[in-house]
């Protein structure tokens, strides 16, 4: 699936193509993975990582504050979920991680400093559990599933829940699919 957040997974589990047990999983797994992969940073990088200008990357409001900072954290991810979901259900399917990367590298660009450009509460609670930094976490934890959530729900009432063809975001290879798929409907993959 290479959703890497769950947000995503929530998102594809609430529109019926992931089931509940890989969901949940996957969720554990996306948390767990960021939680050791900050830590290991944090015993190669020592120091460094804790250095003020870098704050052990734990993610922040910027000076516009928190309530800025929650509606940009909801916007992009409302905008990279629609993304993901208009690109991988359509002829540009194997695009769409070219697409969610040149949208990752904008946002990273020009919202960090006013959100820290999160999108994703495995990768704020990393950084918050190494550095025992919790003030803002709630921001990460809540903006980031509600924006993608709302992406969703807003694709299955334009589009209809059967548009979502399969949660795996690169679907064109020969590997079987272990989500609820239904990739074999779409004419142009014949």
């Amino acid at each position: 699936g290479a959703h890497i957040n769950p947000s995503v997974t929530l998102s594809f589990w609430y529109l019926g193509k992931i089931a509940h047990w890989d969901a949940l999983f996957y969720t554990l797994a996306q948390f767990l993975g960021a939680a050791v992969g900050v830590a290991v940073a944090a015993t190669l990088l020592g120091h460094t990582l804790a250095d003020p200008a870098v704050g052990d990357v734990v993610t922040q409001p910027g000076m516009a504050g928190i309530a800025v900072a929650f509606a940009v954290e909801a916007t992009i991810s409302f905008i990279l979920m629609t993304t993901v979901l208009v690109v991988s259900n359509s002829r540009l399917a194997r695009y769409t991680g070219l697409f969610a990367a040149t949208l990752l590298a904008f946002y990273i660009t020009f919202t960090a400093p006013f959100s820290g450009t999160s999108m994703n509460p495995a990768r704020s609670l990393g950084s918050a559990l190494v550095a025992g930094q919790w003030a803002y976490f709630w921001i990460y934890l809540l903006a980031p599933p509600l924006g993608m959530l709302l992406a969703a729900e807003v694709y299955h009432r334009v589009r209809g829940r059967d548009a979502v063809k399969c949660c795996k975001l690169h679907h064109e290879n020969d590997k079987r699919c272990i989500f609820r798929c239904n990739y074999q409907q779409l004419s142009f993959w014949r």
